[in-house]
């Protein structure tokens, strides 16, 4: 398996009479290739890796070479990275399906085997993404949302049960489990695999990509794993490599204690805060110093959650004695556990570890103070107590009132040739709703219409879980109330933190307080927040209230909670609560009452909030391994409802023309075993000229979506009812709906529309406003291709694989950008789209272009080259010329093959049908 010159390095492993086989790297270490201790623990899994896999052909020793040349400085070298499993949720899951799914009819189509396509490593889908908040606040709240996930997706679980009979290696854990990075953290991670290959039984590290951008939270317990998109990650499925130019390692020094009060979300925001400031994009990130030793590992995997929060590829943490008893814990095998220590600590990589970095930060856990972060950006941190300043502040900056809090507002004709002003509300004023049970309310703006426990990166951590319940219980006791217009929610990553809950006693007192069980899945975090009471809906809309939501979640862009709340923020689950109690975010919970107890008396924050030693008294008596090991028992088979499923089996999937959820991608139709290799880009228009932080969320929505817009007319053309079109996320599996929500989120901002909300923008030459859609189809029928100009951050957020197909599939055939985030840029490259960078100091802005050009991209006649330097020129109507460098954002010789094949997966179907037609 591995080459001649490196055989020295697979040994034989002994462990409690077992003998095992290994990739040693002392041995690299002896032959003068690397100091070991020197290389910051990522590298060495990389290195190992490579090692491991060096069979000459797709890795050879040069790659060895590379991979242990890592210094501070970090040299221009590729590494090509083979993971040992791969990760998926649903929403990115079921594309991925599909994608396997099509390339085995287009393998069927040219008279091949179609089971030559087969996962080469190991996989498991959790089925986490679905469920939404339709029914709350009551006991059965669970049972019906539930009932209703089965319902809407009935047709996407039958599709995943098939891929799980079709594909080897193909394991899903069943709808009502839990949440993806939790049930990785707490069951699928192994930290050292003990696997056959080829016969032999090996020992090496856990390492994976997953279809989520938050999986290196699993670098919690010291795994290296981060998010791809489902196109890398399907790549990875079929056995390719990532190849990834060596990165920057930068080094975390923790130093001191937490304080009283402060929870390890605070910590993480203030860390997401420092991060980002530092600039780690691109970098793998370690966490080292006398600090760790005080974090409990769920703490450190909140932390390592929110990577793409602070913009790093990985945050990971030491494989320590904590960490062997987290695993303890969570119910691993005693006789694993031995071995993950003997075999990492053979590895050196056990244990403290303070190597060389290409940057080193300091950051004291003592400085940490109460946080939220909002109000659309994670790495945008308030101090709890500025809460009553920041959000008076905000409504002026968007001029909704000035600086007095009287409300902005601008004269409007009354039809007979009068003005009257209409002000809206002051920030003080409240109008009353009327709610379908008749209850009276009060809301304005900042009101807090959702409350909700929720997310991988809290519910994970039973610190901040059980803070929650001891809140809730201690503000129960005092009488205090969540108002009747604040939408609650508890939905926990594991059927684990609601078993330790209610052996506290605490499930019940969340529950007196609305925070019943409303699932087992990302719900508000992800966008499923289901909807508000209609008359509160209608009062938003009509009074143009800056309503809030609170979550202990890791994003909070723009439209992504909920359509209607223009500002979201993130905090942890007793502030959570906290904030639902106050039914606002204009208050300064450290000096002002959270509400008034049954004797009329003001309550505040300081009265209800836990001590810290009774929240770990707490934990130490009621979490055990136990209850790990009894709810992950049975975490692949599932409910009744999952059983009962009837799926479609065989080796290839029986397409249905008919259906809106599952059809098949033209991706790999007529598919040529030529690959198309690329060309100058000739005379196109500009499809949408955008600004800074345009998300993937804004790129490629997966909330839900009117009939109006082009995915809702094209359902209802079908004769689906708008109540059942589900959210863009549950519809991924149909590119037909999937490519008409491209870049249709109701708060994206096309330039060219000077400040017109949603997927809308200007077909040239024609001068006619129409939808982003309409346009591209437009542009296609003229055969002219398309590109899209934006600032920085292009493409941050979540590892949405649809954000680059439904760019392909829009005729985009070039993004232009300040700079991009990793997951969204390598999407691009996985889908043959160029992205391309301007000039440092240069824009569409700072070079007076506005989208109306003619756009030529010269410079790839003769191929492309990894980070070539191309020329666009822009042409107005009147024929003066702007002229402009670009560099593209193609940094490998393998991201260079994959856009000259046009994607990835066509690289790998063309690689596999040569292979079998040979």
């Amino acid at each position: 398996m591995v080459t001649d010159e490196f055989s020295d390095a697979i040994r034989e492993f002994e462990h409690d009479g077992e003998s095992y086989t290994m990739a040693d790297l002392t041995v690299l270490e002896e032959q003068g290739l690397c100091d070991l201790d020197t290389l910051p623990v990522s590298i060495r899994i990389l290195l190992e890796s490579v090692l491991r896999n060096a069979d000459g052909e797709m890795i050879d020793d040069d790659d060895v070479r590379n991979a242990a040349s890592w210094e501070p400085d970090v040299p221009d070298v590729e590494v090509p990275f083979t993971v040992s499993r791969v990760v998926l949720q649903d929403l990115t899951g079921v594309p991925a399906v599909v994608d396997l799914a099509a390339l085995r009819s287009a393998a069927e189509r040219t008279d091949v085997d179609p089971t030559v396509v087969e996962p080469e490593v190991p996989c498991d889908l959790v089925i986490d993404h679905s469920v939404q908040v339709d029914y709350f606040g009551s006991e059965d709240a669970y049972e019906q949302n539930v009932e209703l996930e089965y319902e809407r997706n009935e047709e996407r679980y039958r599709a995943i049960k098939w891929a799980q009979q079709a594909f080897d290696e193909f394991n899903v854990v069943p709808p009502g489990t839990g949440i993806v990075h939790q049930v990785n953290l707490e069951h699928l991670g192994q930290v050292v695999h003990d696997r056959e290959i080829d016969g032999e039984q090996w020992l090496l590290p856990d390492t994976l990509v997953g279809t989520d951008s938050h999986t290196p939270m699993i670098g919690g317990i010291g795994v290296v794993g981060w998010g791809v998109g489902g196109i890398e990650a399907e790549a990875a499925l079929l056995g390719q490599p990532i190849t990834m130019s060596l990165p920057e390692v930068v080094g975390v020094r923790l130093t001191g204690d937490l304080p009283d009060g402060a929870t390890a979300t605070d910590l993480v925001l203030h860390i997401t805060e420092r991060l980002r400031q530092v600039g780690v994009v691109d970098k793998f990130v370690e966490f080292f110093g006398p600090g760790v030793s005080q974090l409990s590992v769920a703490d450190r995997a909140t932390i390592s959650n929110m990577a793409p929060e602070q913009g790093s590829t990985i945050s990971m943490f030491p494989v320590d004695e904590k960490t062997l008893e987290y695993l303890e814990l969570t119910g691993r095998d005693p006789d694993h556990i031995d071995l993950v220590k003997e075999y990492l600590e053979a590895q050196g990589l056990f244990g403290e570890q303070e190597p060389e970095y290409t940057e080193t930060v300091e950051f004291d856990l003592s400085e940490v103070e109460p946080s939220l972060a909002g109000h659309k950006k994670p790495h945008s941190r308030i101090p709890m107590g500025d809460l009553d300043e920041h959000f008076p502040a905000l409504l002026e900056e968007q001029n909704v009132v000035d600086s007095d809090g009287a409300a902005v507002g601008s004269d409007v004709d009354t039809g007979d040739g009068a003005l009257v002003a209409d002000r809206g509300l002051d920030l003080d004023d409240r109008v009353p709703v009327e709610l379908e049970d008749g209850t009276e309310v009060e809301i304005g703006h900042g009101s807090v219409l959702v409350s909700a426990i929720t997310s991988c990166t809290n519910t994970s951590n039973p610190s901040v879980m059980v803070a929650a319940g001891l809140l809730a219980r201690n503000a129960a006791e005092k009488g205090l109330e969540v108002p009747e217009y604040v939408k609650t929610s508890l939905a926990p990553g594991s059927r684990v933190v609601t078993e330790y809950l209610e052996a506290a006693e605490l499930l019940e007192d969340l529950e007196e307080l609305g925070y019943h069980v409303v699932g087992y899945g990302c719900t508000t975090c992800i966008g499923n927040t289901g909807p508000l009471a209609e008359p509160i809906e209608a009062a938003i809309d009509e009074n143009d209230l800056w309503a809030t939501s609170v979550l202990s979640g890791n994003r909070n862009f723009e439209a992504r909670i909920h359509p209607k709340i223009a500002a979201n923020y993130l905090a942890s689950p007793p502030l959570v609560v906290a904030y639902g109690l106050a039914g606002k975010m204009d208050i300064d919970l450290e000096n002002e009452p959270i509400g008034t107890d049954d004797d009329g008396n003001e309550v505040y924050l300081s009265d209800v909030w836990p001590e810290t030693e009774e929240i770990r008294e707490t934990i130490h008596e009621n979490v055990s391994p136990e209850m790990f090991e009894e709810k992950y028992a049975s975490a692949f088979e599932g409910d009744e409802r999952w059983e009962a499923l009837d799926a479609p089996t065989g080796d290839v999937y029986d397409w249905d023309s008919e259906s809106t959820y599952i059809r098949e991608p033209p991706f790999f139709k007529d598919f040529p075993l030529e690959k198309p290799g690329v060309e100058n880009v000739e005379d196109a228009r500009g499809l949408l000229t955008l600004g800074d932080t345009v998300t993937t969320d804004h790129i490629s929505p997966a909330g839900p979506f009117s009939e109006e817009l082009p995915a809702g007319q094209w359902l209802s053309e079908r004769g689906v009812e708008p109540y059942e079109f589900n959210t863009y996320g549950s519809r991924r599996g149909n590119h037909e709906v999937m490519m008409r929500g491209t870049f249709a989120n109701v708060r994206i901002e096309n330039e060219m529309l000077d400040g017109k909300q949603g997927g809308y923008t200007i077909h040239h030459p024609t001068g006619e406003e129409t939808t982003v859609f309409e346009a591209s189809e437009r542009y296609r029928e003229e055969d002219t291709p398309l590109v899209v100009m934006a600032g920085e951050e292009l493409g941050t957020g979540s590892s949405r694989d649809w954000a680059a197909k439904g760019t392909d599939l829009l005729g985009i055939r070039a993004t232009i950008g300040k700079s991009y985030e990793r997951i969204y840029r390598d999407n691009l490259i996985g889908m043959g789209v160029l992205p391309l960078q301007f000039a440092e100091g240069e824009g569409w802005e700072e070079l007076g272009l506005d989208g109306s050009e003619h756009f030529t991209i010269e410079g790839l006649e003769g191929g492309l080259e990894p980070n070539a330097e191309l020329t666009v020129t822009a042409e107005y109507d009147d024929g003066d010329t702007t002229e402009f460098d670009v560099t593209a954002q193609v940094d490998t010789p393998a991201a260079v093959e994959y856009v000259e094949n046009g994607g990835v997966l066509h690289l790998v179907l063309r690689r596999l049908l040569t292979s079998e037609a040979n």
